[in-house]
Order: C-alpha cells, then structure tokens, then sequence
C-alpha cells in the first residue's frame, strides 16, 4: 500500500531508487513487493525500467465511481462550509432554464435563507444561477468574467433580502458538475463575510475535484 500511495499526479512514474526514498523502504524490499503488485496488475513497469500504476487500480477505480453516491461527497462540503461562514450551503445542478437545489444544510441561525432540497430556481438569478449559466452559454462576455474570477456574487438578485457567493465544482476531466453556494441574510453578508465565503467555497471546490465519480451526463 505504501508503494501504491506513493504515486502522485507529480510522480507519475518512478523508479526503484525514487520508490524506495518515497516509501523508506529498503530497494531489496521495493523490488521484492513491486514484482508481485506487477503480477497482479497493480503496477507496471516500462522499457525504461520506470514503475507506473497499473491497470487493476484502474478496474478497482471504475467500480468505486460507479457504487459512490454524488451526495456521500457534497454533504460533507456542505456542513463544513456551515460550520466555517455560519450560513446556508448549497448544490445547485443546471436543469433546462432553471437550476435544482440537490443537496442542502441549512444555517443553525434562527433567521436564515432556507430552501428545501429538490426546489427549482431561475438560472438567470442568484449566484449559483450565475454560475451555471456562465458554463453554458462560452460566448457570453459575462460569462467568461465569471469563468476568469472563478466565483459569483449576488446580491438580492433573486430575493431582495438574500445575498450569496457561488462557485463552480469541476472534475478531472474539466467537466462542470454543479455549483457551490453560500446564502445569507443580506445584512450580514458583507464585504468580510463574503470574503470569508468565497474563501472556503473555493477550498471545498478544489478538495472535490479529484473524488467525483465520471459523470454520465
């Protein structure tokens, strides 16, 4: 296992030497254990002698994608961008010409936004609106600001006393999956918060990057 984790997206391909420095392990023991994770599939090894992830990791990968629940992934995000901004956090999905809340945790705060998982809103409206939009139409010069700054700020677009900073969720494969949102109170979404929001949104985007399954869609 330790040699299987030492691969990275920045060690692709090492040799014995590297494998062994990344592990501490002694090369007699690399080599040892690297032979059998080959004959198995877990690893390759090339002309030029460099050890690669094999396919079996690869088979092992699919079925994981394809047994994981989008939701076991984003509700996690969603209760840590709670716990941080203090506010409502959300995943929005494009559907046509509006935009569904999937998943949702809801502010502690006994005035808060509140939207029920499943609701439909404008796509036109609202920061995670803005957001998919923005991934939808590549020759709209608002659009592409949004795609630059990588992050949208609305406030009282949709509901005059709601304010919310979004951004986009994008896989491996550059593939928009979704939107993360947090919504306010206007009166408390100022400029610090929303900082604050745009900070973490950003953080919990880029933690899920590399852990969405293919999509299908």
């Amino acid at each position: 296992m330790a040699i299987l984790k030492a691969f990275a997206p920045e060690r692709a391909a090492m040799t014995l030497t590297e494998i062994a420095e990344a592990t501490d392990l002694y090369k007699s023991t690399v080599l040892r254990l690297a032979a059998s994770l080959e004959a198995d599939g877990f690893l390759v090894r090339g002309v030029d002698r460099l050890f690669r992830p094999g396919p079996e990791l690869w088979r092992l990968g699919a079925l994981y994608q394809r047994g994981l629940d989008l939701g076991d992934l984003i509700r996690p995000s969603l209760h840590r961008l709670v716990e941080v901004t203090g506010e409502t956090a959300s995943f929005y999905i494009a559907e046509g010409d509006e935009r569904i809340c999937l998943y949702r945790v809801n502010s502690p705060r006994s005035v808060r936004h509140h939207l029920e998982e499943g609701q439909r809103l404008p796509i036109d409206r609202g920061a995670a609106g803005r957001v998919l939009a923005a991934y939808r139409d590549s020759a709209s010069a608002d659009g592409k600001k949004i795609r630059d700054r990588g992050f949208y700020v609305s406030i009282g677009e949709r509901d005059s006393e709601v304010a919310a900073a979004a951004v986009p969720v994008i896989d491996l494969h550059g593939k928009l999956r979704g939107a993360l949102s947090v919504s306010a109170i206007r009166t408390r979404f100022d400029a610090h918060a929303r900082k604050a929001a745009i900070d973490v949104l950003r953080s919990e985007a880029k933690a899920l990057v590399g852990l969405l399954p293919a999509s299908d869609r």
